[in-house]
């Protein structure tokens, strides 16, 4: 018996956390931006991967995510040296 379930895709867990950790990344500070950045490209690799599944969606999200995250490690480094430059006032 193959009951197959037919419907709409549905986005992946692993997409939406990417996306939501990719923003997060850019709110916060060096150190958090960083793990956040590194969590959304983490993510956004399992989300890209499992959106070649016809059931699944989040492929464009992933991959927005993964640039971001890659992004937002920059945006760390960039904060963390000027933080270590200007010192904590």
């Amino acid at each position: 018996m193959d009951t197959q379930e037919t419907g709409r895709a549905k986005f992946s867990i692993p997409s939406i956390i990417a996306i939501v950790a990719a923003i997060l990344s850019f709110t916060t500070g060096a150190f958090w931006g960083f793990v956040l950045a590194i969590v959304a490209i983490f993510f956004g690799l399992i989300g890209f991967f499992l959106s070649f599944s016809s059931r699944t969606r989040g492929g464009v999200v992933s991959s927005f995510s993964m640039l971001a995250g890659f992004v937002g490690v920059v945006a760390a480094v960039i904060k963390a040296v000027g933080w270590l430059m200007h010192g904590p006032h």
